[in-house]
């Protein structure tokens, strides 16, 4: 048989598609709390709880610069007749590598991260507040790039954004 000399083999590993922009090695739950102070007058309660969350994305880089943590922390807080029902605070991470230029990096930890990492956060949440006692609390997709602008205003305004 004869070699294919054509150069095809050769072709072929200049065409490699790029690395994917986003690699996320892990996730965890770094931190994860559950209080019911009232009960079990709390969970017996058969009125609307107020509910505040409060949201925010953490992200650093390892002293390698090779690998980043970002973190997404969650704080619930159910109120019924002035009386709280509970509290839930959830911190969940991840460990990603980036294939992305320098100046795309914040954002991309900051919010398209965060967006992966949103599904798992949610059922965390629901899986909690139903294991409390209550009705799943099933949030709603959190617009995390409004997150971003809000936190790096300032440095968007003139400063330039460095790691986080």
């Amino acid at each position: 048989m004869a070699e294919n000399t054509t150069g095809a083999e050769g072709g072929a590993q200049q065409q490699q598609p790029a690395a994917n922009p986003i690699t996320i090695h892990t996730q965890y739950i770094k931190d994860l709390s559950f209080e019911n102070p009232n009960a079990p007058e709390s969970v017996a309660l058969q009125e609307q709880p107020k509910i505040n969350i409060d949201v925010d994305v953490e992200a650093r880089t390892t002293q390698d610069q090779k690998l980043h943590e970002v973190t997404i922390k969650i704080n619930v807080k159910a109120d019924v007749a002035d009386k709280v029902a509970f509290i839930a605070e959830l911190q969940y991470g991840c460990v990603v590598t980036l294939n992305v230029e320098e100046q795309h990096r914040l954002p991309v930890l900051m919010i398209e991260v965060p967006r992966l990492l949103f599904p798992y956060v949610r059922k965390i949440i629901a899986d909690l507040t139903a294991d409390g006692g209550f009705p799943p609390l099933m949030m709603q997709q959190i617009d995390f790039a409004d997150l971003f602008r809000k936190k790096f205003a300032k440095k968007m305004d003139g400063q330039p954004a460095g790691n986080a």
